[in-house]
C-alpha cells in the first residue's frame, strides 16, 4: 500500500522540479501539495509489472472529486465500457453508489509540461480529479483493465447506517464485481 506523508524539509521537492518516475516517464512538480499522485503513479507501475487481469487503486486523491459530487458519491474512472458497466450493476446491487467521471482525452492538454513528459497537477485548476486520473493513466498500460477511484472516505455527519466518521466507500461493490469475475470466496 503505498503512502505518503506531505511534509516539509530541505531534501523536499519544488515547484519546477522534475522527478523520473519509476515507469521513466519525468514529472514537472506543478503543486507540491499532489505528491499522492507522485506515489500512485510508480504503485500503478509496479502492479501492471504483474500483468493483472484487473488493477484497481482507490484514494483520497483530490478535493475536486468531493466538490462535484459531495462526500456520498465517489468518483470512478475507467476507459472499459464493460467494466463500468458491470461496476455500476454491482454498486446498484450493493447499495454503494458511486458516480463514473470521463477520462476526457482533451483535458490532457491540462497536464502538458514544456520541461518533463507530464505535469503532477492540471493548468488552470479546472477539472482536477479527471486531470488526476488523467495523470494516473499514463503509467497503466492500455492493455489492463483499469478502475480509479477517488473517494472521499467519510461521512461528515451521521446517518442511519453511515455514522460520522471514515467510510468504505466502493468497497462493496467492487467485492462483489471480483466474486462475480474470478471466483472469490
Amino acid at each position: 500500500m503505498p503512502t505518503v506523508e506531505n511534509a516539509i524539509s530541505g531534501p523536499a521537492f519544488r515547484p519546477g522540479d522534475v522527478l523520473r518516475s519509476r515507469g521513466g516517464v519525468t514529472v514537472e512538480i506543478g503543486n507540491t501539495d499532489a505528491e499522492g499522485r507522485l506515489i500512485l503513479a510508480d504503485a500503478l507501475s509496479v502492479a501492471a509489472e504483474e500483468d493483472p487481469a484487473l488493477l484497481i487503486d482507490l484514494a483520497t486523491l483530490t478535493g475536486a472529486a468531493r466538490v462535484a459530487l459531495g462526500p456520498e458519491l465517489p468518483a470512478v474512472f475507467t476507459h472499459d465500457e464493460a467494466l463500468a458497466a458491470d461496476l455500476a450493476r454491482h454498486a446498484a446491487l450493493r447499495s454503494d453508489p458511486l458516480w463514473r467521471l470521463p477520462l476526457w482525452a482533451p483535458y490532457e492538454a491540462m497536464i502538458d509540461s514544456k520541461i518533463a513528459d507530464i505535469n503532477n497537477a492540471g493548468a488552470g485548476g479546472f477539472a482536477g480529479s479527471i486531470t488526476a486520473a488523467l495523470f494516473l493513466d499514463r503509467f497503466v498500460p492500455k492493455t489492463i483493465p483499469w478502475i480509479h477511484g477517488d473517494i472521499y472516505a467519510w461521512n461528515p455527519s451521521g446517518k442511519p447506517g453511515k455514522p460520522e466518521g471514515g467510510e468504505a466507500q466502493t468497497i462493496r461493490a467492487l467485492f462483489s464485481l471480483i466474486q462475480e469475475r474470478f471466483g472469490a470466496a
